[in-house]
């Protein structure tokens, strides 16, 4: 009863709707449609989708499909084309220091070959333009075609984003680029404080490891939804704490209670194969439940949430 009389207090709003007793059978059923898409389930009522916007309904645009399907896990969004591109937007150089890895050498293949090459890996689409994993792994500017990719750093004295605003800025390139310079870019904003023992520089608090941030930054760029356009990857900087926000929720098969344990998933397949090769990732879901560990084992805190169309890990100093 208590809970009944809590949902009344606070009103409608994305996961609740109050319905009189004389509902009309339609309107339910388009209710339950709404409420049920918004988690990523899809079920159709006289072939139209909807979903569900704050406290209302309305039929789903085509962007909106794509990032239903893509959480289903029957589309990935990382094997579409990116119009207007084609092979000239890729980087030959690091396709050849890529190939090389596997004995080819893709810049002494002929015209007809590379395109074979790239298409049978997935970084050419059917239509000879890049597949965005091909343009976010190996493309000379992704961004210029792919606005929302890249991260941006921001970092702020105390512990509010309303608090003072003492460096920002954005990291765009190939997906492990922005990583390695993620890194780079934590590490110098970090405040370590230390003393002298001896002939020695000594930090008096602990510092979490390279690979701590690598994780975190590797599953953003790696699981994030390249469906949403508006939004980057976004890295706050506090002085009790880190966040890293990716824009899109968790799959389906995946929840907040399994991250600490270890969950293998990939919304971006292509993504997943290229940054395995590239021995970023080991698709064993490991990676998470280290960092957690890692924290765990030195009195920190790791905290998982979802909030509207985004993922957000705390990793608490």
């Amino acid at each position: 009863m208590v809970y009944i009389l809590d949902l009344i207090e606070q009103g409608e709003g994305p996961s609740v709707e109050f319905k009189s007793e004389r509902v009309r059978p339609e309107s339910m059923a388009r209710e339950m449609v709404a409420l049920a898409n918004t988690r990523g389930g899809v079920i159709v009522t006289d072939g139209k989708y909807y979903v569900r916007v704050g406290s209302t309904n309305r039929f789903a645009t085509q962007s909106e499909l794509l990032r239903l399907f893509q959480a289903g896990g029957t589309f990935h969004y990382d094997l579409t084309p990116v119009p207007g591109t084609g092979i000239r937007d890729l980087n030959f150089p690091k396709l050849d220091s890529y190939f090389s890895a596997y004995h080819f050498s893709f810049s002494r293949e002929n015209d007809e070959q590379k395109q074979i090459l790239l298409h049978n890996t997935d970084i050419l689409h059917d239509t000879l333009e890049t597949t965005i994993a091909g343009l976010l792994l190996f493309g000379g500017n992704p961004s210029r075609h792919l606005p929302q990719n890249g991260i941006s750093f921001a970092r702020f004295r105390g512990i509010s984003i309303n608090e003072e605003l003492l460096d920002k800025q954005n990291i765009d390139g190939n997906l492990d680029y922005q990583v390695d310079t993620g890194v780079a870019v934590i590490k110098n904003h970090l405040v370590v404080p230390s003393r002298i023992i001896g002939v020695k520089r000594v930090d008096t608090t602990y510092r979490y490891p390279d690979k701590v941030f690598r994780e975190l930054l590797t599953n953003a760029v790696v699981h994030r939804n390249y469906a949403i356009t508006g939004s980057k990857i976004r890295v706050f900087i506090f002085e009790d704490r880190i966040e890293v926000i990716s824009p899109g929720r968790l799959p389906n098969t995946v929840t907040i209670e399994k991250l600490p344990f270890g969950v293998s998933f990939a919304s971006n397949p292509v993504i997943v194969k290229f940054m395995e090769n590239m021995r970023y990732i080991d698709q064993l879901g490991r990676g998470l439940p280290m960092v957690c560990r890692e924290a765990a084992d030195h009195g920190k805190k790791v905290v998982f949430e979802e909030i509207g169309e985004s993922f957000k890990v705390t990793l608490m100093f």
